[in-house]
């Protein structure tokens, strides 16, 4: 019997970039090597800011010759596509906010082996962290392809995501962050295509430099539940980091969140907030690399 498990995420925005120039406008602009996406697949990459710094956290679909799909996290399709938009200057390309017309269904595997579905008008994407693959697409053609896995809560998606060790942007990543912060460099950014906006500060940390803080997996030693945004705190009593995402209530409790580089797993610490404290330890991220 199966063990899939199946969560509605049409919440997600979507982004559609379309016309001659798509590719080589988006080329110009984001962290990934677009051109070498071959059409009905994937990759992971980033819209940073001029500073280097994270704009928007992008799956992006190459849904045609020269149509493609930039998946983003709740709430980032308007902003993904305001940011795409200022940049848009006698470009044969048009970029449209479609996250209200498109959907996503996340189906988790574990490590079974389950059919992907065929449904026309979306997309399969293999997804590595967690295990498993998500479709996207128009609503319909997302409704047309749900099987019989059984279906499972927001709540649960979330917690096999921290267990993961895979960074949301709005909990964990924001404004702030740079790519080799939260590892994003991994898989969503090419240090051999070009320019693209950022470029500077991400290759010259990977070059000659280094950030000062990691993310990082939390796991309860001892005491309650800390919650999101608690101190991490060192014997000597220095404030390292905070707590970024914590697992929901009624799972066990896993969290993730940012630590001082000088800081290296496996490592306990206290975790601190208004009313309480536990004792914590720091674990390395599971950095197996997404499907592209």
């Amino acid at each position: 019997m199966s063990t899939a498990r199946m969560v509605d995420r049409s919440d997600r925005g979507l982004v559609v970039v379309e016309g001659p120039d798509a590719r080589t406008f988006l080329q110009n602009l984001l962290s990934q090597d677009v051109l070498r996406v071959p059409v009905g697949e994937w990759t992971h990459t980033l819209l940073l800011t001029p500073q280097g710094k994270l704009d928007v956290d992008i799956r992006l679909y190459r849904a045609g010759e020269d149509e493609l799909w930039l998946d983003t996290e709740p709430g980032y399709g308007e902003r993904l596509a305001a940011s795409l938009n200022r940049y848009r200057i006698r470009v044969k390309a048009d970029v449209a906010d479609r996250s209200e017309e498109f959907g996503c269904l996340s189906v988790l595997t574990g490590d079974g082996d389950v059919a992907r579905p065929h449904a026309r008008g979306a997309a399969v994407l293999d997804i590595a962290r967690p295990r498993g693959f998500d479709v996207i697409g128009p609503q319909r053609a997302v409704d047309e392809a749900r099987g019989d896995a059984e279906v499972a809560s927001a709540d649960e998606y979330e917690a096999v995501r921290i267990d993961e060790g895979v960074p949301r942007q709005g909990l964990d990543l924001d404004d702030r962050t740079i790519a080799q912060e939260a590892f994003l460099d991994v898989d969503a950014v090419s240090f051999t295509k070009g320019c693209f906006i950022g470029q500077e500060l991400v290759c010259r940390i990977d070059t000659r430099g280094h950030v000062n803080r990691f993310l990082r997996r939390v796991e309860l030693v001892d005491g309650p539940e800390p919650p999101r945004g608690a101190e991490l705190v060192t014997d000597a009593g220095k404030v390292v980091g905070s707590l970024t995402s914590v697992t929901p209530a009624g799972f066990p409790w896993l969290a993730l969140g940012y630590a001082r580089r000088e800081v290296e797993p496996p490592a306990e610490l206290t975790a601190r907030w208004d009313d309480g404290e536990a004792r914590v330890r720091l674990l390395e991220l599971s950095m197996r690399r997404s499907s592209s």
